[in-house]
């Protein structure tokens, strides 16, 4: 499989790019107004304490409080107590050797801790997981971690981590001796994928640098009040080169030579050996272009998405959930109709996997899958889902098909999805996709207009619509208002406003300009 990674800069955004044998897989867009906050790190102030939801939350400076569940709550965040003011002395780890756990005495402390013993007014540390999704606020943990590229700084842990996609056993316990080596007790670490087969002084140039980032830290936690920002994540192109650009990426091509030069700069200090990977765009024909780029990203903005058989899925995104419907098309190539729908689900589970992906769809989804009655044919089903499924980075559980032919997909949430982010609500429908037929809309008017004369305050009322529905529907607007004022005896004055959706009306009073609608609604 060829993976590439595609760099657009221009004045006002950056859009990454990451494709799998030319076809694009995932999307990055970051602009001046919608800065990134995954990962930065905030000395917060606790908000309140709900439990009966088993949740906090913190006020960290954004009109919206953070969220942060129980279960994100790490009992060693009390020991940066002393960096704000206790001098209370922290428990240390003794025992060097146990790599999967703390020391007998750090959990015995964790299981008498109690998250609700949190209380409102007191400073906490927390980090950013989650982007703001739809209504819902920033998602925060208590357990931070500062990454780099080779490793992963857990300043309130003690325990030493490594990527499980690290196979050789003699790598493994070279990469732990390493960190071993100069790791302090006061702090865990997570080797990551990346630090296979590295020199050992790129690894221990990468630990310095995060002890620095986290001595920075601590002076910012003696200084600041909370609400306070104690780190910044770096930029997203800056977090895809350090956690995405892996042996397995053959180039980085970018169009930008500013961002060219730092990708070349930060590789020389700590990859050398991929430097070479990192090309210079330089045709006339913008890269999305040429790469079919802009094609891709329009199509994940579409509900269709064709198949190379024939076939296609449709999918359809609500607030509960994602539904996606596998469909054959005109496909019967094969005499076997269990093969051929078999041969269909298997086109629609690599692109099921690829759409999620691209789209960043997360919660619950559901695909309707073309009904498979061998139980063999199901099971081959349900491998490939989870072998597609292991290219993804976020967590994703996956059920076996059902009778119906329906198999249920949880995946994690991060961010909005593509169409959150590209797209907004149509005014003319209000995101719903249709719009009441003109009979029926010329009925809710004519509805509202008798539930109001039997309260009639006054005989002139003030008509919004939309320019279009005044154009379509009152085409003799004169021999409209004639017929309504011998119908309700209420003269009425039709005006247009076209920030209003297309099924939409409002009433005003024509002396106060009182907005009167919903006061006759049912």
């Amino acid at each position: 499989m060829k993976k590439e990674i595609l760099i657009n800069s221009t004045s006002n955004e950056v859009r990454i790019a990451i494709t799998e044998d030319n076809k694009l897989t995932e999307l990055f867009v970051e602009s001046p107004d919608e800065a990134r906050n995954v990962g930065d790190i905030y000395l917060g102030k606790v908000a309140r304490v709900k439990v009966g939801i088993k949740a906090v939350f913190i006020n960290l400076g954004f009109s919206q409080d953070a969220f942060l569940h129980f279960s994100d709550i790490d009992s060693s965040f009390e020991e940066y107590a002393a960096i704000i003011g206790d001098d209370s002395e922290v428990e240390e780890d003794e025992d060097e050797d146990d790599l999967s756990a703390k020391s007998s005495e750090l959990e015995e402390a964790k299981s008498r801790f109690d998250p609700a013993r949190l209380i409102p007014e007191q400073d906490i540390i927390v980090q950013i997981t989650k982007e703001r999704v739809g209504k819902k606020g920033l998602r925060v943990t208590s357990k931070v971690s500062i990454p780099g590229r080779y490793l992963v700084l857990m300043p309130f842990s003690r325990k030493i981590g490594i990527s499980k996609k690290i196979y050789n056993y003699k790598e493994k316990r070279r990469l732990k001796s390493i960190v071993r080596s100069v790791k302090a007790r006061e702090f865990g670490v997570i080797i990551r994928t990346v630090a296979a087969g590295q020199d050992e002084n790129l690894i221990l140039d990468d630990f310095n640098s995060l002890i620095t980032k986290w001595n920075q830290i601590q002076e910012k936690m003696k200084t600041l009040k909370a609400p306070s920002l104690l780190f910044k994540d770096v930029s997203t192109t800056s977090s895809v080169i350090r956690d995405l650009f892996r042996d397995d990426v053959s180039r980085v091509i970018v169009d930008s030579k500013k961002i060219y030069k730092e990708i070349r700069n930060y590789l020389d200090a700590t990859s050398p050996e991929s430097i070479n990977k990192v090309q210079l765009y330089t045709q006339s024909k913008p890269i999305f272009d040429a790469f079919e780029i802009e094609r891709q990203i329009e199509e994940s903005l579409q509900k269709r998405v064709a198949l190379k058989n024939s076939g296609y899925i449709v999918i359809e995104t609500t607030e509960a959930m994602t539904v996606i419907d596998v469909n054959s098309g005109k496909y019967a190539k094969l005499k076997d109709q269990e093969l051929n729908s078999l041969k269909i689900d298997f086109d629609a589970a690599k692109e099921v996997a690829r759409q999620l992906r691209l789209r960043d769809i997360g919660g619950i989804i559901v695909v309707d899958f073309i009904d498979l009655y061998e139980e063999a044919n199901r099971r081959k089903l349900y491998d490939e889902l989870r072998r597609e499924f292991r290219k993804d980075r976020a967590k994703a559980t996956i059920l076996p098909m059902s009778e119906f032919g329906i198999v249920q997909i949880t995946r994690q949430r991060v961010r909005q999805n593509i169409l959150h982010r590209l797209t907004d609500n149509c005014p003319m429908c209000s995101g719903t996709g249709r719009v009441q037929l003109k009979a029926n809309f010329i009925k809710q008017i004519n509805r509202w207009l008798g539930r109001y004369k039997s309260d009639r305050k006054t005989m002139s009322i003030r008509l919004l619509v939309n320019p279009l529905q005044k154009t379509l529907l009152f085409k003799n607007i004169l021999f409209y208002k004639i017929k309504l004022f011998f119908k309700y005896f209420i003269f009425i004055k039709v005006e247009t406003d076209d920030k209003m959706a297309l099924d939409e009306f409002k009433f005003f009073t024509k002396k106060d300009n009182v907005d009167i609608t919903q006061e006759y609604n049912l």
